[in-house]
């Protein structure tokens, strides 16, 4: 029954269509500390799921408060983890699958830092949070990174540790492995080739703009991955449910870069 628990949360996961996926992550404010676009959390929600993404990943608090005007509407992934500014090394338990699965969540998730002394405490969690997800029939989506304090931060975006990671992940059971962009298409091919389990990509920071952000997105989905998990260049946005537009059509219809950007900017002009 487990199995089956899965194939049917990863059936309303993953789009239909295309069986990638687009999530939005809200779970930014226990990692990085208050951020402006996240004060607001009740309106920044409610115009992420205008946009209807795939899915929403958001902590079990905002869940409760925040989540129940778009059942039906999106995904919820429950983030299960965090660090913290104060100990940006180290993710920390701060729910479990079971309480997901209470929530009405299609996957759990949890993050990872590797390339630091945490590296062993970390992956021991990852490995325990497998086994729970495995055992409840949850999908579980993992935000593993190269950035502990023993890798130079240069090195944390270089292929090699970023595949190290993703298939740490994959060892350990994951079936979604959310990283960072190595910088070029051909180095990322290796980290997705390095994978047995499906690569997302993290937004971060690619550049200086919204083109640079969705000519990452076309980049990644040509050599292999299976979506984005992207946060704060979103809901920083101000025309946030048509920049999701313009990544849905690039992820879920395999549209150029050009015609996205053609795309948004039509559509942020139709609203005026």
């Amino acid at each position: 029954m487990s199995f089956l628990g899965k194939e049917i949360r990863l059936s309303r996961l993953l789009n239909r269509k295309s069986g990638k996926l687009l999530a939005i992550t809200i779970d930014h404010s226990i990692a990085r500390g208050i951020q402006t676009g996240l004060i607001p959390i009740r309106k920044t929600l409610e115009r992420i799921v205008e946009g209807t993404p795939d899915a929403v990943t958001m902590h079990k608090g905002i869940a409760e408060q925040c989540f129940g005007p778009h059942v039906g509407k999106v995904s919820l992934i429950i983030k299960c983890s965090s660090f913290s500014p104060y100990q940006p090394g180290f993710d920390t338990w701060v729910t479990d699958v079971e309480e997901a699965i209470r929530l009405g969540a299609d996957a759990a998730s949890m993050g990872c830092i590797v390339g630091g002394p945490e590296q062993p405490e970390q992956l021991r969690q990852l490995g325990l949070m497998a086994k729970q997800a495995a055992s409840f029939g949850m999908p579980l989506v993992a935000h593993i990174y190269p950035r502990g304090s023993l890798i130079e931060k240069k090195a944390q975006y270089e292929w090699k540790n970023v595949a190290y990671a993703v298939r740490a992940g994959a060892e350990l059971g994951v079936d979604i492995i959310k990283t960072s962009y190595t910088g070029t298409p051909d180095t990322f091919a290796k980290v997705v080739e390095a994978c047995p389990a499906r690569v997302v990509v993290a937004g971060g920071e690619v550049g200086n703009s919204i083109e640079d952000y969705l000519k990452m997105t076309r980049d990644i989905m040509d050599v292999g991955a299976a979506g984005v998990t992207y946060g704060r260049f979103v809901w920083e946005y101000a025309h946030i449910p048509e920049l999701i537009q313009a990544l849905k059509f690039i992820i879920h219809e395999n549209g150029s870069y050009s015609d996205a950007v053609k795309l948004l900017k039509d559509l942020v002009g139709s609203r005026g």
